[in-house]
């Protein structure tokens, strides 16, 4: 296989999943690393995909007009008020006993948080609720294994798939929400939930009302497949529409306490 022809590959690949790992290519295409490298760093020059950490993604032409979601050490301190209504109705639906499953974001970190002396089975990727969890946590923890990557601010390791961990929830956040679902702007955090998914009996999204408004590339995870969404009282009309529609359960947070 030439040059041309493995570029074709990867872009055909890309039109199936927005990210591929170099591990992920080797494979695919029966090549060493070295080749691979040498592939996205020439797709990346020519446009055609994008270069990432890890990887390659589909590339972001044409989406320039979307507004994009903040990363995580800025959105950290976006609606704070609103994120922590919405972690304690979430902690209020988990029991005594439970094994659950709660991902990165900073939604999520205080639902982490919340729970940290209880008496669970908690499974995270988030490093930075790991380790509050690890010095101010009771609960039994389990974390994701390989390597840091900083920006979605998740440990992942791309060859092992989906973790041995079989939860009752998965509490998820998201940086957008549209019609068709789950909304990711980074392509490895599409591929975590995707495998996160697999491994609940249920599916808990918490997101506040602004996450309507933002319109990341990727989807994640279709509606279909969210259970609940807790979310504050900024909720619009037309976005509870469109998650009745889907068939999600709706719980509205309150500031200042949960409803």
């Amino acid at each position: 296989m030439n040059d041309t022809e493995r570029h074709k590959a990867i872009i055909d690949l890309l039109r199936e999943t927005p990210f591929a790992s170099v591990r992920d290519l080797q494979e695919h295409l029966d090549v060493s690393p070295a080749t691979i490298r040498r592939d996205i760093d020439k797709l990346h020059e020519l446009g055609r995909a994008r270069k990432v950490y890890g990887g390659i993604s589909a590339s972001e032409a044409g989406d320039s007009g979307r507004l994009s979601a903040r990363p995580y050490d800025e959105n950290r301190d976006i609606a704070v008020e609103a994120k922590r209504a919405i972690a304690a109705v979430a902690a209020g639906l988990v029991r005594d006993g439970d094994s659950i499953i709660v991902h990165a974001g900073s939604t999520c970190y205080e639902l982490g948080t919340l729970l940290a002396r209880r008496n669970l089975r908690i499974w995270t990727n988030s490093m930075p609720l790991a380790a509050h969890l690890g010095e101010h946590g009771t609960c039994q923890l389990s974390t994701a294994g390989g390597e840091l990557y900083r920006e979605p601010g998740i440990i992942h390791d791309a060859a092992a798939g989906s973790p041995g961990f079989f939860a009752s929830r998965f509490f998820v956040g998201t940086q957008g929400i549209s019609s068709k679902g789950l909304l990711e702007s980074h392509p490895l955090l599409v591929k975590v939930i995707g495998e996160l998914a697999a491994c609940a009996d249920e599916i808990v999204l918490l997101a506040d009302s602004r996450k309507f408004s933002i319109q990341p590339r990727h989807v994640a995870l279709p509606l279909s497949r969210i259970g609940t969404i807790i979310t504050d009282d900024g909720l619009t009309d037309a976005a509870a529409k469109m998650l009745e529609d889907a068939g999600v359960a709706i719980t509205i947070a309150t500031m200042g306490g949960a409803s």
